[in-house]
């Protein structure tokens, strides 16, 4: 009967704090929940993907920074006076010639390889729970029929198909949540440079509510704020709409990305992007959060990188036990081809998460981080916690005995994926775990082990 007072209690809390009326100001937006659902599922893969495809190059060993090695700001380096820029520009005008322009490679982004269900059933068996397509990065070009960006989106020219709503339909198929990335700015649009105030009343906020309604995404990832305060991107307006009018107020996550002072401030969750945590934080993110990153150098389809350039699969996995034990999620990006192939590599990279994945996923969905980590310093050890089971997840496999303090519970002990007894010992509020002997036919886990105390606490 508790539990079920217990229970109900937290649906009505949660409906109250879903039915509330928004108002149109930071304390008010940020009253509102971080739903429950986007700190269960954990891992998701972000998607770039746009007409940059089609030159898709960036020099990825070059000393010129983190940013600089973007191949989805081909457009923008061409154009830039700085080091970066005159690689890029350097690599353009050998490659295509100085009078060939940037909106003459949408003609060759065809997408004509493209199978959407293909790349969800990839996502699904990487064992992701949710995706995030770059519907409109910086360079304006949306991947639907976008009456704001006539004639520069994926239907008008290039693929001739609605991107978003054909991948959006694909992966809610496979039982996986949809998101959109869009960007609040768009590098060489006139409207945006001569008069602000009309590019966000007549372009951005129609754009916005129009890929809101039509698709109905889970998740709306903005980014490019950083050129104006919220205020002059009448984002609280917007998330007012967004909260109490849309179809999609009661489930909708956002991130932190909606003017120049919000990011790890205001919004939804907070957002880290290749580990770089952006300016005014402390370092330690008490609100839900998210880590985001290419497996290489890139989020966009970068053609220069090698293996070298690439996380391995090991690296993967541990990034991703790392950010989860954390209390965060990891959005893990790939960079399709401009016909529409996700590179075999990166698809290697996802069939190992998901192999991993299949035998230790119950302690990364649905788990939080545990406070008690802190006070247990284990050599590559890293802690989840789920009700009363706590895991123990390692990167690398014990040679001698793990001690565990700060238990309460009755404690059984047992390792994912392997079916024989773990030998162990209590006292106290400690446990000892003394590892098992592997053969190789036992060695089901190539990256992490998982040891599961159930009733830790």
């Amino acid at each position: 009967m508790k539990k079920i007072l217990v229970i109900l209690t937290v649906i009505l809390i949660t409906q109250i704090a879903f039915s509330q009326k928004y108002e149109s100001n930071w304390e008010s937006i940020d009253s509102r929940p971080v739903p429950q659902w986007f700190e269960d599922i954990k891992f998701g893969i972000f998607i770039h993907w746009g007409v940059y495809a089609v030159p898709a190059w960036a020099p990825a060993d070059a000393d010129i920074g983190v940013y600089a090695k973007y191949s989805e700001w081909y457009w923008w380096r061409i154009m830039e006076d700085s080091k970066a820029g005159k690689m890029f520009r350097d690599y353009h005008d050998k490659m295509y010639g100085k009078d060939f322009l940037y909106q003459d490679f949408a003609g060759d982004f065809k997408a004509e390889h493209w199978d959407p269900t293909q790349w969800s059933e990839l996502f699904k068996r990487a064992g992701a729970k949710y995706v995030v397509l770059t519907s409109k990065h910086h360079e304006g070009f949306t991947l639907w029929p976008s009456e704001q960006s006539w004639n520069w989106n994926s239907v008008d020219v290039g693929p001739h198909r609605d991107i978003c709503g054909d991948l959006s339909k694909a992966v809610k198929d496979a039982g996986l949540r949809m998101g959109m990335y869009y960007s609040l700015y768009e590098w060489f649009n006139p409207l945006y440079h001569d008069n602000i105030d009309k590019y966000v009343d007549d372009h951005m906020i129609p754009q916005m509510k129009d890929l809101v309604t039509r698709y109905e995404p889970d998740i709306l990832w903005t980014d490019g704020e950083w050129d104006h305060p919220s205020e002059k991107w009448k984002s609280t307006e917007f998330l007012a709409w967004l909260y109490n009018e849309s179809p999609v107020k009661d489930r909708i996550c956002i991130n932190d990305r909606w003017g120049k002072e919000t990011r790890s401030h205001h919004g939804g969750y907070f957002t880290t992007e290749y580990d770089l945590i952006h300016e005014g934080t402390s370092g330690k993110i008490e609100k839900a959060w998210e880590e985001c990153r290419g497996i290489g150098t890139s989020f966009g389809y970068n053609q220069m990188e090698t293996p070298d350039n690439y996380m391995s699969s090991k690296a993967l996995i541990d990034l991703l036990i790392q950010k989860v034990s954390s209390g965060g999620n990891l959005l893990l990006d790939v960079g399709p081809t401009a016909d529409g192939r996700i590179p075999a590599i990166q698809q290697q990279r996802l069939y190992d998460i998901g192999d991993w994945l299949k035998v230790n996923g119950e302690a990364i969905y649905e788990t939080r981080k545990w406070e008690g980590a802190k006070e247990n310093k284990i050599p590559n050890g890293y802690f989840t916690k789920k009700g009363n089971d706590l895991y123990l997840i390692l990167t690398q496999f014990p040679e001698s005995y793990v001690i565990i303090k700060g238990l309460s519970g009755e404690r059984q002990i047992s390792m994912l994926g392997y079916d024989k007894p773990i030998i162990y010992s209590k006292s106290g509020q400690s446990v000892t775990i003394t590892p098992p002997k592997l053969t190789p036919d036992e060695s089901i886990n190539k990256h992490a082990w998982v040891f599961k105390i159930e009733n830790a606490f």
